[in-house]
């Protein structure tokens, strides 16, 4: 003698409601494997060491110490190494005199 569907189904929830586990009759896929799991943000985090502060941050509290952003010492030595092969900006455009600038002439 089989037992109807229904019935089966009834168990079920009422076995997933004492066990506080999750009742899916259809079978679909939910994600709560992946939910119950364990969080793997902090143990990442935790392996990374913790980051005290920034070339900039310390530029900014000793201005007199030199040589502290490497960075800015690379665009540099790269600027001047285009400025000898002749690859670097122009120059800037020359401006009149202030006097011919706003539309008069040196009186003589």
């Amino acid at each position: 003698m089989s037992v109807p569907r229904n019935r089966i189904l009834a168990l079920m929830e009422t076995q997933s409601r004492i066990f506080n586990t999750v009742f899916n009759p259809s079978g679909a896929r939910q994600g709560t494997k992946i939910l119950h799991q364990r969080l793997k943000g902090p143990s990442v985090a935790a392996y990374y060491p913790r980051r005290i502060g920034t070339f900039g941050e310390l530029a900014r509290l000793y201005p007199e110490w030199e040589g502290l952003n490497i960075d800015e010492w690379h665009r540099e030595e790269k600027i001047a190494g285009l400025k000898a092969r002749g690859k670097g900006a122009p120059k800037k455009k020359r401006t009149a005199p202030e006097a011919t600038k706003h539309g008069q002439r040196k009186r003589k």
